[in-house]
């Protein structure tokens, strides 16, 4: 008996699809909101980024305003505060990048050695406290911290016979005191990351190290750190394209007029062209101008940690 014509052959690609969407219907029905926001919040707005090449007028609309092509870009980049916005972003991105990045790594290695349960818990559940507070109710506590008058850093350097220091009205304070707060706020949540790495570690490894006489610190030398190197990489990928973006929220809420000149970046730069003055156009420009930086470092990035041997992010 001869073989039916289409034995053996696979399946066509639109019967396979319509069998997997069948299979998986239910968890698709689940996966439909997540569409939509994504449909509606993420993609839907870059419709609206046409207006950094018009001269927007709310009256005409986005289609009926003026087509000016390039004109918000060439003004940006001839204004003064182009190199003093670009400066201050990448500095306090970069800055932010080598000091708050390392935070939450070391932290999961030295809690990861704690053997007393109760209290690795309770440490953890504290170190994650503020990555559950709103951004104005973080930048409240350290304004607090840091009154001239009455704060608990100001009163400990009054006790110990020190003058006090206005923190947020000082230039050369501020990136110091955004630092310090992005790792206090996140170190904590970041963390669980690593914990999670270092939990899928083969406990075998460290077995072995203990027979051949390894101490504590190298074991977290040469099997904790290079075993959980892969997500740390990744994490340094992903953070390393968001150095030029910089989160208007607690900027804005720490900085004043007497710190523009370090505290300033796009984001805030956008903020105030945008809605305070009114000036959509250009506001779209820079923000543009900003994602598109932001992009290419996350390229940049990416080629890099090929380069180095890794297998980045695609």
């Amino acid at each position: 008996m001869s073989p039916l014509p289409n034995a053996g052959k696979p399946r066509s690609g639109i019967s396979s699809l319509w069998k997997n969407i069948r299979r998986d219907r239910q968890l698709l029905i689940l996966f439909i909101p997540c569409i939509v926001f994504y449909a509606l919040f993420r993609y839907g707005p870059i419709y609206g980024l046409i207006i950094a090449f018009k001269d927007y007028s709310v009256y005409e609309g986005i289609l009926g305003s003026k087509w000016v092509g390039l004109e918000h870009f060439r003004r940006f980049f001839d204004s003064p505060d182009f190199w003093l916005l670009f400066k201050n972003t990448f500095l306090l991105g970069l800055f932010t990048l080598l000091w708050a990045f390392p935070f939450p790594i070391i932290f999961a290695v030295l809690l990861n050695e704690v053997r007393n349960i109760k209290f690795k818990k309770t440490v953890q559940t504290f170190s994650y406290l503020p990555a559950f507070l709103s951004v104005v109710i973080v930048c409240s506590m350290v304004i607090d911290f840091l009154s001239p008058t009455n704060g608990l850093i100001n009163t400990a350097l009054k006790a110990m016979g020190f003058e006090g220091i206005y923190f947020l009205a000082a230039p050369e304070w501020f990136r110091t005191v955004f630092i310090s707060s992005e790792i206090w706020q996140h170190m904590g949540y970041e963390a669980i990351i690593y914990l999670a790495a270092i939990a899928g570690i083969d406990p075998t490894l460290y077995e072995a190290a203990k027979v051949d006489g390894a101490k504590r610190w190298h074991m977290m030398r040469y099997i904790t750190l290079p075993s959980i190197m892969p997500t740390i990489l990744i994490l340094f990928i992903i953070k390393s394209g968001s150095v030029f973006r910089i989160g208007y929220e607690k900027v804005l809420l720490l900085y004043n007029p007497m710190t523009y000149e370090v505290a300033d970046v796009f984001s805030t730069y956008v903020y105030r062209k945008g809605l305070l003055e009114t000036n959509y156009s250009y506001a779209s420009a820079v923000g543009l101008f900003e994602a598109s930086i932001a992009l290419v470092m996350l390229l940049i990035s990416n080629a890099i940690s090929k380069k180095a041997g890794g297998k980045g992010l695609w």
